[in-house]
Order: C-alpha cells, then sequence, then structure tokens
C-alpha cells in the first residue's frame, strides 16, 4: 500500500491507536478508558472489540477488520478487510476500502474521532505501524496509546519473571517470521527468551533453539488464552514439551493455530512456577458460575467473582411489572409530597426505580423528598438512591437486609417524631420481616405494592442446555424463589454442578427440587456466599494438589462421576 493512494481532501477527525492488552479488560490503562468513552467510531478485530466496547460511549459505530487469507480483499496481500458488526456503524457511511489504512482514513471524515485498538500494543503491531505512516502522509492527527504487550503480559499472569536479581538478558522471537540468524543469535545467548508463536508450532520453535545451542534439558513454560480465564500454562523443558503437549492432549487440536507465549531459560524462574502461579491458582479459576440475577442486580456480585477467577454469567429468574391496580401506590407518592410520612424504606433497587418511575409520571423529582427520612436496605439500593439524586439518611451498618435494617431503625419517639407513619414500597411477595419489626418498633406502615416479580422468560437454548448437561460449574441460589424459577425455565442444573445457597430455607428449597447441596453462606449475604464458594474451590484445589492429581473444574469431571456431598 502506497500512502499517496489515499483519498484527497480529507476533512480530517483525529486518529487513537490503542494498545487493548494480551486479553484481560483489566489491563487497559486510563487513558485507553478515557479515549474510549469520547469514540465515534472503534475500527478493531473481533476479540478487540470485546475488550474495548464496555468502555465507549452508547452509540458508538463499531466496525471490525478481520486479517488473514480468507478475508483478503486482494488475493496474497494479507491486509484487513472491512467487516460492519454493528448497526449502528451505518452512520459512519464508510464506502467500500480495500484495507485498514484507507478504513481509518475514511472514518477520521467529519472530525470524527476514530479509536483503531490492536491487540497487546500498538507498537507492536505491524498494521498499526502501517496505518499510523498512512496518517502521518495525509495529515491526519493521531496518537498512540501504549498497552500491555502479550510476550510481557503473558508472562506475567503465568507466574513466569523474565528477569531475575543477577538481571539476565531478554530476548523477544516471533517464531512466526523469525529468520534462521535470529534464532542463532537467542540460542546462543543463555538469556531467557520470550517466544511468540503458535500452539502447532511450539515444538518447531523448540527444536529450532536446540538447533541454535540451547541444551535440550533447558525449561521452558507455554501458556495458551493468556490473561483470561481460559489460560493454561505448561512447564516442560526444550526437549520435552512436544510429548508434555501430546500427553495433555494439546496436540494435535481443531484449535491447533492459537497464538502461545513460550518462556525459555534457566533464569526465568520457570522452576518456581508452583509458588508464583497467582492466576491460575485463584479459588475459581475458569469456573462458569450460573448467578440467577438480573445483570443490575448482579453487578457487584460478578464482580466479586470475577476476582476470585470465576467467569460469571447471568440469567434473570424474574421479570419486573407494575402493580395491577396503581391506585395505592398513586396515593402514597401523593402522601409523600404533602407530608404524611416521617421515613421511606427502600429494600430493592426495584422500588427505587418503581418510585422514580412515577416520580417522573408527575413531574417530581429528588427535592420532593425534602425533609423525609429515606433508608435504604443495602449498599446498591443506596447506590440507586445516589444516582436518583437521593442520599439515604440509615442504611445498615451491619447485616445488608431487612433484619440489619431494623437493628439500626430508631424506635417512635412522639417528642422527636412529628409524623409516626413509613412508606414502604415493596414487591408484591416480600416478606413480613421489615413491616412487623417497624410495628414494634412504634411506627404505621403502609405496605404498599410498588411492583409485581413474575417468573421470567427461558434463557436461549444454550443456556438451557448448559444448565441441564453440566456445563456450569456452579450456580448461587440467593433465595427460594431463584431455585423455584431457574428449575421453572431452565431445568434442573446437572448433578456435577456444585449447588450454593445463601441460607437454610433456600436450601431446603434446593434439596426439595432434587438437588444436593455443597455450599451454604455462614451469613444470608450474597458476598458472603461467594466468599463461601470461593473457600470450597480453594479446599478443593488443595485436595487435588495434595492427592497429586490434576486441578480440574466441576464441569470436568467423568460423566456419571459421584460427588461428594460438603456443606459449609
Amino acid at each position: 500500500m502506497s500512502p499517496t493512494t489515499l483519498p484527497a481532501g480529507l476533512e480530517h477527525g483525529h486518529v487513537t491507536f490503542l494498545g487493548a492488552g494480551p486479553g484481560d479488560p483489566g489491563l487497559l490503562t486510563l487513558r485507553a478508558v478515557e479515549a474510549l468513552a469520547n469514540a465515534d467510531v472503534l475500527v478493531a478485530e473481533h476479540e478487540v472489540l470485546d475488550v474495548v466496547r464496555q468502555h465507549a460511549r452508547q452509540g458508538v459505530a463499531e466496525v471490525r477488520t478481520d486479517t488473514g487469507p480468507e478475508s483478503d480483499p486482494v488475493p496474497g496481500t494479507g491486509t484487513p478487510q472491512l467487516a460492519v458488526v454493528d448497526g449502528a456503524s451505518t452512520t459512519v457511511g464508510l464506502p467500500a476500502v480495500r484495507d485498514a489504512a484507507h478504513l481509518v482514513m475514511e472514518a477520521s471524515r467529519g472530525g470524527r474521532r476514530v479509536v483503531r485498538a490492536v491487540s497487546g500494543d500498538p507498537g507492536l503491531d505491524a498494521y498499526a505501524a502501517e496505518e499510523m505512516l498512512a496518517c502521518a502522509a495525509a495529515g491526519v492527527p493521531f496518537e498512540v496509546v501504549p498497552g500491555v504487550a502479550a510476550a510481557v503480559g503473558v508472562p506475567a499472569y503465568a507466574g513466569v519473571p523474565l528477569r531475575d536479581a543477577q538481571g539476565a538478558d531478554v530476548r523477544f522471537v516471533d517464531a512466526r517470521t523469525a529468520s534462521d540468524r535470529c534464532w542463532t543469535e537467542v540460542g546462543a545467548s543463555d538469556g531467557t527468551v520470550v517466544v511468540s508463536t503458535t500452539l502447532d508450532a511450539v515444538g518447531a520453535a523448540a527444536g529450532e533453539l536446540v538447533s541454535a545451542g540451547r541444551k535440550p534439558d533447558t525449561p521452558m513454560t507455554v501458556t495458551v488464552a493468556g490473561t483470561t480465564t481460559r489460560q493454561r500454562t505448561w512447564s516442560a523443558t526444550l526437549g520435552t514439551i512436544a510429548q508434555t503437549l501430546k500427553q495433555a492432549k494439546v496436540l494435535p487440536s481443531p484449535e491447533g493455530g492459537r497464538p502461545v507465549i513460550a518462556v525459555v531459560g534457566e533464569r526465568s524462574a520457570a522452576a518456581q512456577r508452583d509458588q508464583l502461579s497467582w492466576f491460575e491458582s485463584k479459588p475459581l479459576f475458569g469456573w462458569r458460575v450460573l448467578v440467577p440475577r438480573t445483570k443490575e442486580q448482579a453487578a457487584s456480585l460478578s464482580d466479586q467473582l470475577r476476582s476470585y477467577g470465576a467467569v460469571p454469567h447471568e440469567v434473570p429468574t424474574i421479570a419486573v411489572e407494575p402493580p395491577r391496580t396503581p391506585q395505592q401506590m398513586e396515593r402514597a407518592v401523593k402522601g409523600l409530597v404533602t407530608g404524611r410520612y416521617e421515613w421511606i424504606a427502600f429494600t430493592s433497587v426495584n422500588a427505587v426505580k418503581a418510585v422514580r418511575e412515577k416520580f417522573e409520571e408527575y413531574g417530581l423529582d429528588a427535592r420532593a423528598f425534602a425533609g423525609i427520612k429515606v433508608a435504604a436496605v443495602g449498599e446498591q439500593t443506596a447506590k440507586a438512591l445516589v444516582a436518583f439524586g437521593v442520599k439515604p439518611d440509615l442504611v445498615p451498618s451491619g447485616e445488608q437486609s431487612a433484619a440489619g435494617l431494623l437493628e439500626d431503625w430508631p424506635p417512635y419517639d412522639p417528642v422527636f417524631d412529628p409524623i409516626d407513619r413509613v412508606f414502604l414500597p415493596r414487591a408484591d411477595i416480600a416478606t413480613e420481616t421489615l413491616v412487623a419489626g417497624l410495628i414494634e418498633l412504634g411506627w404505621e406502615v403502609d405496605d404498599v405494592t410498588a411492583y409485581r416479580t413474575v417468573r421470567a422468560s427461558p434463557p436461549p437454548a444454550e443456556t438451557r442446555e448448559a444448565i441441564k448437561g453440566g456445563g456450569f460449574d456452579a450456580v448461587l441460589f440467593t433465595s427460594s424463589s431463584t431455585v423455584r424459577n431457574l428449575v421453572g425455565i431452565a431445568g434442573k442444573p446437572h448433578n456435577v454442578t456444585v449447588i450454593a445457597c445463601i441460607g437454610p430455607a433456600t436450601a431446603k428449597t434446593a434439596e426439595e427440587h432434587g438437588l444436593r447441596v455443597d455450599v451454604m453462606a455462614p451469613e444470608p449475604s450474597v458476598h458472603k456466599l461467594a466468599e463461601a464458594l470461593a473457600e470450597f474451590g480453594m479446599r478443593r484445589r488443595a485436595a487435588a494438589v495434595e492427592a497429586g492429581d490434576p486441578v480440574t473444574r466441576p464441569s470436568e469431571r467423568r460423566p456419571g462421576a459421584r460427588r461428594r456431598r460438603s456443606t459449609t
């Protein structure tokens, strides 16, 4: 491609060449997140789009480039080809272009801000370098946001430091383009070699190093899908790596062309990987955990599960609908404005949403809460109130539940409380714990149905098959209704799936549905439930290591294998 062939007369915008890192979205830099939030167009390969799109603003146009022979517009050129992957992309108005450099140029027309995201670091991407030259030649302003290179990030996640206290030399080799001279140079060195290659070419790369002078017993690690929860690392030597992968049934494989990072060297700490493998040794590493809650409800719980190495999969089991008769809610909201209540207590994010929608219907805003004390059952409900513009006066200092709220709720005092009434907007199936407790404290309660909970629609067929077929490693049940509803809309979880329940009542319901409960939270909290599951996973991993068995996920057990009952 020649820069002189680029279209003339462009109304230039701005292009950011952004490194998306080796796979873990958490490795994006603060500058990368800022650039993505301001982008009008994203241009990237599919796997990179999945990493960066969550930080882009709503309505951004997404355009994918695919590389390789199967996507070549001009056979043999190896240049990327445009593929629109999102309906919003049609707003870009891009004509057919022959490669990514032209695509980036066209996308920047009209002052648009373009983010060209690449895997790893832009400085190590040949296509990105070519596109930067094209921008420079055409006078399009651009910037470069570095990313974590796979050759550095993957060994760190595999627990393989590249340099020791003696400061060993480190060489980087791309086996797919390395010349004989390159192999000879790294073979003559006694430093650490980081090799970027493919899974089906690992043995050949090891052979090149041995032929170049490295000893066959030199330690070697090979990591596939680095920095993601699919990561897996094998330790061997240059002379045994091919056999090690074969015994592990890694080769041959239909996915043999997957990129991998191999680290070779006496001082690469490969021998200490058992102590340094912090990522793959997380208690729930790679576990697919079913969370039967909506995305909004599950946000903090899913983040906690990810910190343990799990892959949360959120499946709503209930749907929220307005009450059948709205008059009770309408009277309560009017009473809120006219001073009928001393307190309003929110027991869920859905309750906040229901009141907020009713406020908007009447043209009200958060100022209507002036002079009224506001209580929230927990942190997530409090966050929803703050987003509404209301700072709660009371959030439980201990357990985030109705019981925890009652522990901190002040008794009614006719001297200090001019009004003795509490507005309690709740679900139609809410328990009476809070109402009874407030009455006992001397308060009058208007218990109002703000929304109804109904069984959600069934999840996609592939999710239902995974639930019934043992595709999930664990499922978290946070109430008896989640047990009944999940079984009702998706079927009973497979016997190999670890069942974790938030308390005795939920566990009893699970057992009534024929499920064996493995984990129970020490107290009724979703976060304590996640902690209990992580402790279960840690004990399971420790037992496998002590027995000299490979560490596997529950879903990897042999079909029909019986599971030991373990309730905590």
